[in-house]
């Protein structure tokens, strides 16, 4: 889906436009594939630099070209699908014309908080004729929604540990390895905006006012802090796992040790009975009390195994 939005710089109104102007933003969101030829014709930008935005493997960087800067960062999103249930990462790219064309197009597989924030109105101070306090903006954003997912994970990392202290099943710890999946995505993707970002503090072909250049740092501060955040909680799942592994494996080897015992234990009355039961003249053969005699033996022997068991416990 194509849209074009604009913020007039007489009234400060920000509004969906039908055709392309000088200062747009073009959100481009799952585009179509005349969509992205009509923006590149349009823009005279390489159809190559728009696709590889649509690629999920595409990884964060900035290239320059004589008419505009394309920008591909990562953000974060909530993925579910039919094998995972975590946390993921799809590529932003962000194309910013030169000063003959002032423009801003943003591209994404699919919809994206990121860019709802800002055409929802959430986002202070925000005009689109104002690039690159634009762009910065963006990252900002996308860096606190890193911390935001994070917090999150943590969250309900929290939550699966209390579960599996009253239930070591197996959906918990699939829910684990879940998490610490989304925190090796989220932290790779981390590493690669750091690269993205402080290239563009170097950059001297994207002009930055002083605010600029302090929001830009901003957003590098969110974006190290994050990296921190990932880097603690992945240890902590780590540890925590790791943990819940030893719990399940020495739950395993006490139940087969029970088991172990109550079938040495429950052997002894079967040998007894089974003796006797092979020809073998009864002790008092002839009483009445032959078969209690026998029976009340078999069971004193399995008492003495159990409290035998139970002192050096075997149970």
């Amino acid at each position: 889906m194509k849209t074009i939005y604009k913020t007039s710089e007489e009234t400060g109104v920000f509004e969906v436009l039908e055709n392309y102007v000088d200062g747009n933003w073009v959100s481009l969101v799952s585009p179509t594939a005349e969509e992205v030829k009509d923006v590149s014709q349009h823009f005279n930008i390489e159809l190559q630099d728009m696709i590889s935005a649509l690629d999920e493997d595409e990884r964060a960087r900035v290239d320059t070209d004589d008419d505009y800067t394309l920008i591909i960062v990562d953000v974060p999103i909530k993925d579910k699908d039919e094998s995972f249930d975590g946390y993921g990462t799809v590529p932003l790219a962000i194309i910013l014309g030169d000063r003959k064309q002032k423009y801003i197009i943003t591209i994404s597989l699919r919809e994206l908080p990121l860019i709802n924030d800002f055409i929802n109105g959430k986002i202070k101070k925000f005009y689109t004729y104002k690039k690159t306090r634009f762009i910065i903006q963006m990252l900002y954003r996308n860096a606190s929604y890193y911390l935001q997912y994070l917090r999150l994970i943590e969250k309900a990392s929290g939550q699966i540990e209390h579960e599996l202290h009253k239930s070591t099943r197996n959906k918990e710890l699939f829910q684990l390895l879940n998490l610490d999946k989304s925190l090796v995505y989220l932290s790779n993707s981390l590493r690669a905006n750091e690269l993205v970002l402080e290239r563009l503090m170097r950059m001297d072909s994207i002009k930055k006012y002083p605010e600029d250049e302090e929001l830009l740092e901003d957003a590098i501060i969110e974006n190290k802090q994050a990296i921190e955040m990932a880097s603690v909680y992945s240890g902590i799942l780590d540890v925590t796992m790791e943990a819940f592994g030893s719990v399940i494996s020495n739950n395993l080897n006490s139940v087969m040790r029970r088991l172990t015992s109550i079938t040495i234990i429950l052997s002894v009355p079967t040998m007894i009975f089974s003796f006797f039961g092979m020809n073998v003249p009864l002790p008092m053969q002839g009483a009445v009390n032959a078969v209690n005699f026998i029976t009340g033996g078999a069971l004193i022997c399995v008492g003495l195994m159990v409290i035998f068991m139970f002192r050096n416990k075997l149970f």
